[in-house]
């Protein structure tokens, strides 16, 4: 198959082309590159490192940071700071600079990383041309092609709306615009309670803003066990977050400097709120405009990527990881790490290693809201639904010695494990540092732990990570200190 494609005759031929430098592709092809294999890079945008680096993971985290030490501020009294009578506040325009030098800084030491491992950058837009060929081309240079022995696709995804709602840049935003605001709103709606929207609930809330938190299905965070969105919602409350579950929006208008929203509830009754900002956090979708990808014959589902469980697409020669694929069973987690994890073992197969695939049931999840959540294995409903007999334990942080000299003691950890074997399938997690105590139940499930395995192991005193010992300690009925 060819198509029409104005380029010039120069080729430049590489082992592996990697179309889109962000937490997958850049890390396919460090790996890649390590291990023989000349690598080349296509990124339209101007940065590498993707949405993660540039607009998504690393910038939310920075203010999240900033939120952080702006509670310690507001608390100054309670941890004996002395502020006299100035009133803490933020100040957009340096949380703004911090962040840009956060993000610049990393994106700078992608590019280093690329001139260590001899990687070719090749600033453009690209599109598959066929029998291995990529065609790139860019307003700043002239048309080029590459011919490549293997193409990985890990275009990622973009942050998109609902139909009828009509993102404006201005009044109603995504993620992408919400990173970069150069005031705090004094009120904020935000569609969707996933990861994305609870975060930017966090972060403006403690900003100064009011903040409503809209989501269609009957829970926030509704891909957490139960318990664990149950939390959330307390904590949110406290926090004087609103939060709208099994709520649908109908109609966002922008008007005299505000947004509109009409919602109606499960039970049909109907209301409207008016914001000054509304944040449309429902999902993100795949980005294959351009990409020639159907033309190619590439299988497609609702607009993604299909391979397999070694990321192979029905196209010889053509690879994909990341958000921009599917497996065909179900969605696909949107998470860098997981998007990292895929193009090290994409490359390590290229390079004729032998490898597995990987674990799905074993892919970590962290939230950065106000409480942290962990979570890695089933759910205890999942775990109920594919049959284990399931015993839990919970544990509260509220009760540990770390917690309480942190003044950080909401939430708990739970762990789900099953009867027969006393194998654990999940741990989920809610409360200070989740996200860091999280790593300790991946190498659990990993390595098939069982309870009673965590039970024994020493976790030093006085730490966060005692919860999880605790949580171990309760699954079998004998917690020590609740």
């Amino acid at each position: 198959m060819s198509f029409f494609v104005n380029v010039t005759a120069v080729v430049h031929e590489y082992d592996v082309v990697v179309i889109g430098a962000g937490t997958g592709g850049y890390v396919a092809a460090i790996r890649a590159s390590q291990l023989g294999l000349k690598t080349a890079v296509v990124e339209r945008q101007p940065t590498l490192g993707g949405t993660c680096l540039n607009w998504g993971c690393i910038p939310t985290k920075a203010l999240l940071e900033n939120a952080h030490a702006l509670k310690i501020a507001q608390d100054a009294k309670e941890w004996g700071i002395v502020l006299g009578d100035i009133k803490p506040s933020i100040d957009m325009a340096r949380v703004n600079a911090r962040r840009v030098k956060v993000v610049t800084g990393l994106t700078k030491g992608i590019e280093f990383l690329f001139k260590k491992n001899k990687i070719d950058w090749v600033k453009g837009s690209a599109r598959l041309g066929g029998g291995g060929q990529v065609h790139v081309t860019s307003p700043e240079a002239a048309p080029q092609t590459l011919q490549a022995k293997e193409i990985i696709v890990a275009t990622g995804s973009y942050a998109r709306s609902v139909p009828g709602i009509e993102i404006d840049h201005n009044h109603i935003i995504t993620s992408d615009h919400a990173i970069a605001l150069n005031e705090v709103p004094a009120s904020l709606a935000i569609m969707g309670s996933g990861a994305v929207g609870v975060e930017f609930a966090s972060i403006y809330r403690r900003f100064g803003s009011a903040v409503t938190v809209i989501e269609l299905l009957p829970r926030l965070v509704p891909n957490e066990d139960e318990a664990v969105s149950a939390e959330l919602e307390k904590a949110f409350r406290k926090r004087g977050i609103a939060a709208k579950t099994a709520t649908k929006v109908t109609a966002a208008v922008v008007k005299d400097g505000g947004v509109t929203i009409d919602m109606q509830g499960a039970d049909g009754k109907t209301e409207s709120i008016r914001v000054s900002k509304l944040l449309v956090a429902t999902g993100r979708g795949p980005v294959t405009d351009g990409l020639g990808a159907e033309e190619l014959g590439l299988e497609m589902e609702r607009g993604y990527i299909k391979v397999d469980s070694l990321f192979r697409t029905n196209v010889p020669g053509i690879s994909g990881v990341g958000d921009v694929i599917t497996m065909g069973n179900g969605a696909h987690p949107q998470l860098a790490h997981l998007s990292s994890a895929e193009g090290i073992l994409l490359a390590e197969r290229l390079a004729g290693m032998d490898v597995k695939p990987l674990n799905y049931d074993q892919v970590p999840g962290c939230t950065y809201c106000d409480p942290e959540i962990g979570s890695i294995g089933l759910t205890e409903q999942e775990a109920i639904a594919r049959g284990f007999d399931v015993r839990v334990g919970v544990f509260p942080f509220g009760v540990l010695g770390r917690a309480k000299i942190a003044n950080e003691t909401e939430g708990f950890v739970k762990i789900v494990a099953e009867k027969k074997y006393d194998e654990i399938l999940g741990v989920h997690m809610i409360g200070p540092r989740a996200t860091e105590l999280v790593a300790e139940a991946g190498v659990a499930l990993r390595l098939e732990c069982t309870v009673e395995e965590l039970i024994r192991t020493i976790h030093a005193h006085p730490t966060m990570s005692e919860a999880v010992g605790e949580a171990a300690h309760a699954v079998h009925g004998a917690a020590i200190h609740s």
